[in-house]
This record gives C-alpha cells, sequence and structure tokens, in this order.
C-alpha cells in the first residue's frame, strides 16, 4: 500500500482541439477548474507546431499552478491510452505522436492521457448529467459527432481504441461523401458544420451557423425547416442503433447544438421513441458541463493517476 494522502493535490488540464486549446488546474474534491484559459490551436501551421503551442501552454499552466502534482491531456481522433499515442488526430495533423511522453519530460510529472470525448463523459458521469446512472450515452454534437459509452462509470474502448465513432455510422447509404472516406455518415447530416454547409449550398447564404438555420426554421424558412429536420432524424437514426446495442438508462446530448435547449431535444426525443420498438427508451438530456466537459475530464483522469501510484497495485 502507497503512503496515505496528507494533502490536497493539485494538477493540470489540457483537452486539445482541433480549433482551440482549453486549460486550467483542479484541486482534490473541487468540481470547478481554476487557472483557466483558452489559446487557438492553429492547425494550420503543421502538426510540430501545434505540439509545440500545447507544450507552451502546458509550460504557462505550469508557472501560474508551480506545485502541481500531475497533469492530464485528452485529445480527438484515434488514441492508444495505453502507449500514450495520439494515433491519428486529423484535424491536428498528428500521426502516432508520444503525447504522453514528451508532456511528461516537458513538465518533468506523471501525465495521463485520454480520448477527448470519453474524458468528456467521464466529467459528465461524476459531476454531470450522467451522474447517478450506470450505463449512458454521452454524445457531444458539434463540428463532429462522437458518443461514449458508459458501463458504471467506466467508458468503453473497444479492442482497438476506436468505440464511439457515431458521426461514421452510415444514415444515408449513397449520400454526401464524409471526410473518413464513406459515404453518407451521421456526420454529413447532423453535424453542425453539416447543418452550415447544406444551408449555404440550398440558398447560396454563406457564413450561416447551424444555430442561425435552427431560427430561420423557427421563423418560417422551409429550407431551413427542412434541412434542421432531417438532421435530427438522421440523428435520431444513428442513437437507434446504440441504444439497440448499449441500451443505456440515459442519452446525455452535449455540444453546440444541444445548448438549443428543448428545440433541439424534444424532437429528437420523438424522433428516437418513433424508431425504438422492444428497446427501452432511455431518458434524453443536455449535458451540463458544456465545453468545460473535455478539460474537467483531463483534470480527472489526472487525479485517478495520482490515486493509483499513492495507492499502488
Amino acid at each position: 500500500m502507497g503512503a496515505a494522502r496528507t494533502a490536497a493535490r493539485t494538477v493540470i488540464a489540457l483537452d486539445v482541439g482541433g480549433t482551440s486549446i482549453k486549460g486550467g488546474t483542479l484541486t482534490d474534491g473541487a468540481t470547478t477548474l481554476e487557472h483557466t484559459d483558452r489559446w487557438y490551436t492553429r492547425a494550420d501551421r503543421g502538426p510540430e507546431a501545434v505540439l509545440e503551442t500545447v507544450l507552451a501552454c502546458a509550460e504557462e499552466l505550469a508557472g501560474r499552478c508551480p506545485d502541481a502534482d500531475a497533469a492530464g491531456i485528452v485529445v480527438p481522433g484515434i488514441v492508444d491510452e495505453e502507449s500514450g499515442l495520439a494515433v491519428l488526430a486529423g484535424n491536428l495533423g498528428w500521426t502516432d505522436v508520444p503525447v504522453q511522453d514528451w508532456l511528461a519530460e516537458h513538465l518533468c510529472l506523471p501525465v495521463a492521457f485520454g480520448h477527448d470525448v470519453r474524458a468528456g463523459g467521464l466529467a459528465e458521469a461524476r459531476v454531470g448529467a450522467g451522474r447517478g446512472c450506470a450505463d449512458f450515452l454521452f454524445v457531444p454534437v458539434g463540428t463532429g459527432i462522437a458518443a461514449a459509452a458508459f458501463r458504471h462509470g467506466r467508458a468503453l474502448t473497444g479492442g482497438h481504441g476506436r468505440a464511439g465513432e457515431l458521426g461514421h455510422v452510415v444514415v444515408r447509404p449513397g449520400g454526401e461523401r464524409c471526410r473518413c472516406g464513406g459515404r453518407g455518415c451521421l456526420e454529413t447530416v447532423a453535424s453542425a458544420a453539416a447543418i452550415a454547409r447544406r444551408y449555404a449550398r440550398a440558398t447560396g447564404w454563406h457564413g450561416i451557423t447551424a444555430r442561425e438555420v435552427q431560427a430561420r426554421a423557427d421563423a418560417g424558412d422551409d429550407v431551413a425547416t427542412a434541412i434542421w429536420t432531417d438532421a435530427i432524424e438522421a440523428l435520431a437514426d444513428a442513437l437507434a442503433t446504440a441504444v439497440t446495442l448499449y441500451d443505456p438508462e440515459r442519452v446525455v446530448v452535449g455540444g453546440g447544438l444541444a445548448r438549443a435547449g428543448e428545440a433541439y431535444l424534444a424532437p429528437l426525443r420523438e424522433a428516437l421513441a418513433h424508431r425504438l420498438t422492444f428497446q427501452a427508451v432511455p431518458e434524453v438530456t443536455e449535458a451540463r458541463l458544456g465545453d468545460r466537459a473535455g478539460c474537467l475530464g483531463a483534470a480527472l483522469l489526472a487525479h485517478d493517476l495520482l490515486e493509483r501510484e499513492a495507492t499502488g497495485p
């Protein structure tokens, strides 16, 4: 057994995204991040420049919190949590980048490494909309779409670490080409980027966001209504498959579109329930932690790492 814990411990946390890097610190027992900040990723500069930015952000947080005991970092794409590799993070230009080792060497701290969506789901499981629920799906809908399935507070990773790619479930066979190479993936219909792109293509109105499409639909715009409705129907198609496979008690929907509230969630609940027959209909609710979830999850992973080190095998 390890030595008993005598003082509160603080960790550094980073959530690396294609657009921005979110950072903060978390002390034992707290549920709110401190020293929070956000930096532009600027992935257009190339993968090495992105990594240099990540290390610089971590160093800045370490300067604000010199007594940090560990760090946690989460990234998008395909990750190998055991080896600490970002196997493929297309938005960052990373392939087989040993993020965990490089950050540990840079900070001289133990580092926990994970997947951004699973980390966000972990935060929702412990202090958010998944709290008290043994089995739930965390589904952030933003520029892309992903999912994390939780069983008794633990995320399913799959045999190759690639579980949860809900955005690449084919919902419209033969449809639009997806960035993954497939056609008709959920992301091509139901993501925020897809909603905005499809409206622009249909109307010639560029620079319109998905939330603005929803507002236009509410105002009676027939094109916006059709695109918004199709997005919700497509998400319900994919969720019906996920519900059949995982039988969750709850579906926690996050990301920018969920912030539309009941205008988004109410028709999604109805569409999902309409597709289910023998399956139990799960509760569908909005995530509580917003865009803090991934960073908070990274901090929780770091605290878990310290706990394991303190208690031993």
